[in-house]
């Protein structure tokens, strides 16, 4: 497959369709008593989520029938090949379940270990973003994307960098991190999001010492990359993608608008380790 730029942006807009179009499922459940069940590592597991990964897989294979597909409910250990796609049907689902309107659904199309499209859509805050070789957002208009409006990075406030912290995952290496830097306030926000508020210059910095899995943070990533920022590991290097010999669990990282700001974090050093088993165990949130 040709993976120009424009090419890349096409894809990236056809991800968003389908995003969206997941995301209207997941609106459905939204709310209610939507079913679920609980995996070995305690988090939960919906109805809504497997829906939604049914509808992405059947669109990804109508759209690209020859690039394989992991993702996190049905397809998660498979192994990656030199392009394949990253999904995350929906993120954030402990709070979607208790109501909160911050979770997401994530596509990203990787190409050996770093994402090259992605889309990332926000059914319950109208709003789904998508990255090629630009980065665009568009508000969501009867479960389709309206007009795309490109969007980058802001420079960091002359009051500090506004960090955006997860609803649920706060730990003391997180806080060594941040307490590193000229903060100038934090912003709670669940799910993937965090990655594509940055990249709408509406934050700066997101750090993430505990654990996650690729599925949660590629789209987000590319999202945030191609409008200019970054997201790194300890090394100060890039995140990549498609280690299946870790059961695609990420190590500490950290999302910046301002990638001049890499060099003084103080990330942990390590990587992501690999769990016993799978199957019923995955599903860390971002």
């Amino acid at each position: 497959m040709n993976l120009d730029a424009p090419t890349r942006d096409r894809i990236a807009a056809t991800l968003m369709e389908i995003a969206c179009e997941a995301g209207e499922i997941l609106r459905g459940y939204h709310g209610g008593d939507c079913p679920h069940v609980l995996k070995r590592d305690g988090s939960p597991a919906s109805l809504a989520d497997t829906a939604s990964e049914a509808l992405i897989l059947a669109a990804l294979k109508r759209h690209w029938p020859d690039i394989p597909v992991v993702a996190e409910e049905t397809a998660y250990d498979r192994p990656p090949a030199e392009l394949f796609f990253l999904v995350d049907p929906l993120d954030g689902t402990k709070d979607f379940l208790a109501g909160n309107c911050e979770y997401s659904v994530n596509i990203g199309l990787v190409q050996g270990d770093r994402p090259v499209a992605a889309a990332l859509a926000a059914p319950g805050l109208g709003r789904v973003w998508g990255g090629g070789a630009t980065a665009f957002e568009a508000a969501i208009v009867a479960g389709r994307p309206g007009l795309h409006r490109a969007i980058a990075v802001r420079p960091v406030p002359a009051d500090g960098l506004v960090a955006l912290v997860s609803n649920r995952h706060g730990d003391a290496e997180t806080e060594a991190c941040l307490s590193a830097l000229p903060l100038g306030g934090r912003r709670g926000a669940a799910s993937a999001l965090k990655f594509c508020l940055i990249a709408s210059g509406e934050a700066d910095i997101y750090v993430r010492c505990g654990p996650t899995m690729e599925w949660d943070t590629a789209a987000g990533d590319h999202v945030l990359t191609s409008a200019g920022g970054c997201v790194v590991v300890p090394s100060g290097q890039p995140i990549t993608y498609g280690h299946h010999a870790r059961h695609y669990r990420n190590g500490p990282f950290a999302a910046l608008g301002d990638c001049s700001y890499a060099s003084r974090l103080a990330l942990p050093e390590r990587c992501g380790a690999p769990r016993r088993s799978l199957g019923a165990t995955a599903g860390h949130r971002a």
